[in-house]
Order: structure tokens, then C-alpha cells, then sequence
């Protein structure tokens, strides 16, 4: 794997590509330019038009698609066809469940959607700690990209897409409860968390968990992702999507939202996962937690759900790129070693 296509230049794929470019011949792909300076060539180009995709990709060893969720398909797609590996961020099940079916048709490289923050690092964290026990229980998985000096009611900014966002506050989560996967509303099973003193509330959203039910059915009594936010922020955006029936709406929703919360510079990142199981007839319980700042990257700023969420992606393709992931097919997060991903020159941000 020598030259990448990175197909979205907005701020997470803008710095994608930059630390792709540490060892890779990196090119972005955007209808208008890259967020910040980049030290890559990139092309201006519209992604949904499915001529220019056919016609780039073939050049590239693998596609990298920092796109909102309802425009991966057609570069997934592409990439498929062309032989070439593919990797996104996506939260998108139905984005996700295409993407698998390609690959059981038979794939000439790998397709690996899901490797952000949530899905991704967080169901790499998980996995290791349910592989430290002989038997489990309960895998429980919390992550907020939070504003570090919160304002306003909503006690939120829209550093990440705010389609993306949409997509998981509305539809349903796949969970597995009482030893039985089913399906729950986005929104729902709102608990309290305390973090170093202070209180958050989370709730269900779509996607967070990637394939991971399907994985531990049959093994784990619950295994459930909630999203953390500040207290009330729940209760608010139940009262947009479903009292205002702003659901019917995502693209008026999504405006709104983004007008009214834009990006922060200090944000915080928390992850928090939870495994309970015996280790042989003992019970115990495994904890993982995190709380990531921005940091700065060739001396520029950047923020915390950005690079938590680029140093994911870059990590998994480096892991492709060294032969240590399979090389063909469908990349379940969960099947990464986390030890193999803290290892890579990027996963070390994660340390």
C-alpha cells in the first residue's frame, strides 16, 4: 500500500490525510478544498459524481472516505470493483450491512467501514477487555465528545456531523439484553454517570456498537453503547426530534443545529468501557477510561474528537498496510488487537 485517496477534507479528513502522509503518498479529494493546509496534493471534485470516482480510484491502493454517512455507499462501491482497499468512519447499519454483503461476494482487498471513535476505538477497547475472561457478562460502552466549557441548555457543539449525529439520535439501536439481541429507540435506557466528580447522563444511540452483537450473541447477558452528554440534553433533543417531529426533517434539523451549536476549540473526549465475567470461577470486573484533550500535531491545533477520531482510522490502515490485518474482506473492529493498534505510530496519540 503506497498511494491513498482520502475522500472528504473537511477537519477530521484534513488531518487524516496529514498523518497518513507521514508514510503513505496521500491525495484529497473535495468539492471544496481541504479545512486547513495540508502538505498533499488535493483534488477539487464532487464525490457524488459517480464518473469521477471510476475514474480516480483505479490509480490508488486504498480509499479513505471521511464523508457524512449517506455518501459512502457509491465510494465503498467503487472501491469494491476496483480492487481496492476501503476504510470510513461510518455509524450507518444499513451503510455497514452493504458493505459486508460485498465483501461475502468475494472481495480482492480489504473493506473495513466503522473505524472511528464510535464504532471502532471503542469496540477495540471492549474486545480486549472481554478477552481477559474465561466467561462474560455484561460489556458496557460509553463515549461523549463533549464541549470542555459547556453553554446553553443542550450543553453541546457540533464538532462532529451534524448528519451523522442526526442519523444516531433517531434510529434504532441494536443491544443485546437479557442474552438476546433485539433492537431499542435511540434516546432510551438514560442512566447517570460519575466522572472524576462530575455528573453526565447517557443514553442509547444507533451504531456505536459496529458488529459486535453479532459477535457476542450467545456469549454475553447485556452488551449495550450509550452516548454521554450533560444532564438534559437527552430530554431536549427528544423534544426536537419527536415532540416538534423534527425527525421528518433532518436536513432543517441539521441546519438549526449547526447554526446554533457551532465547533468548539476546547472539547473533551471520554471513553469508558465496562466488562464483568469470571476469570475461571472468580467474578470481576475490567475497566477502561480516558479522557482526551486537544493536542497539536506539527505544531497546529487540533481537537479532540478530531484526532481521537483520524488516529483510529490511520492506525487501522497502517495495521493493513504492515500485514498484521487480513488483507481481503470485511474488518470487524472488534477482531483488532488494541495492543497492535497502540502500537502503530499513530496509535501511540492513544498512550
Amino acid at each position: 500500500m503506497k498511494k491513498i485517496l482520502v475522500i472528504g477534507m473537511g477537519k477530521v479528513g484534513s488531518l487524516v490525510g496529514v498523518l497518513l502522509s507521514k508514510r503513505f503518498e496521500v491525495t484529497g479529494l473535495d468539492k471544496n478544498g481541504p479545512a486547513t493546509e495540508v502538505g498533499f496534493p488535493t483534488i477539487k471534485g464532487d464525490v457524488t459524481d459517480r464518473t469521477l470516482l471510476e475514474k480516480l480510484i483505479p490509480d490508488f491502493d486504498a480509499v479513505v472516505s471521511c464523508m457524512p454517512y449517506n455518501l459512502n455507499l457509491a465510494i465503498a462501491e467503487t472501491a469494491y470493483q476496483s480492487g481496492k482497499h476501503y476504510f470510513d468512519l461510518t455509524e450507518d447499519v444499513p451503510t455497514t450491512t452493504a458493505i459486508r454483503e460485498m465483501a461475502a461476494r468475494g472481495s480482492r482487498a480489504v473493506l473495513a467501514p466503522q473505524c472511528g471513535l464510535a464504532p471502532g476505538f471503542i469496540g477495540i477497547v471492549g474486545a480486549d477487555l472481554a478477552n481477559r475472561f474465561t466467561r462474560l457478562r455484561d460489556i458496557e460502552l460509553r463515549v461523549g465528545a463533549l464541549p470542555k466549557y459547556p453553554n446553553g441548555l443542550l450543553g453541546y457543539s457540533f464538532t462532529w456531523s451534524p448528519a451523522g449525529v442526526i442519523n444516531e439520535y433517531i434510529n434504532d439501536c441494536e443491544v443485546i439484553h437479557n442474552g438476546k439481541v433485539k433492537l431499542v429507540p435511540a434516546l432510551d435506557g438514560l442512566e447517570t454517570i460519575n466522572i472524576e466528580g462530575m455528573e453526565f447522563e447517557a443514553f442509547s444511540t444507533s451504531g456505536g456498537l459496529g458488529t459486535m452483537c453479532e459477535t457476542y450473541a450467545g456469549k454475553v447477558d447485556t452488551l449495550n453503547y450509550k452516548t454521554i452528554r450533560y444532564p438534559g440534553h437527552g430530554k431536549l433533543m427528544r423534544f426536537l426530534l419527536y415532540e416538534l417531529i423534527l425527525k421528518d426533517r433532518r436536513e432543517l434539523i441539521e441546519e438549526i443545529l449547526t447554526e446554533a451549536k457551532p465547533p468548539v476549540q476546547e472539547d473533551v473526549v471520554y471513553v469508558y468501557a465496562v466488562v464483568e465475567g469470571w476469570k475461571n470461577d472468580r467474578i470481576e470486573r475490567e475497566e477502561f477510561y480516558r479522557a482526551y484533550s486537544p493536542i497539536k500535531i506539527d505544531g497546529k491545533h487540533w481537537r479532540a474528537i478530531s484526532w481521537t477520531t483520524a488516529a483510529s482510522i490511520v492506525a487501522v490502515v497502517e495495521l493493513v498496510a504492515d500485514g498484521k490485518l487480513p488483507q481481503t474482506g470485511f474488518i470487524k473492529q472488534e477482531d483488532i488487537p488494541l495492543a497492535d493498534l497502540l502500537a502503530t505510530t499513530t496509535g501511540q496519540y492513544f498512550s
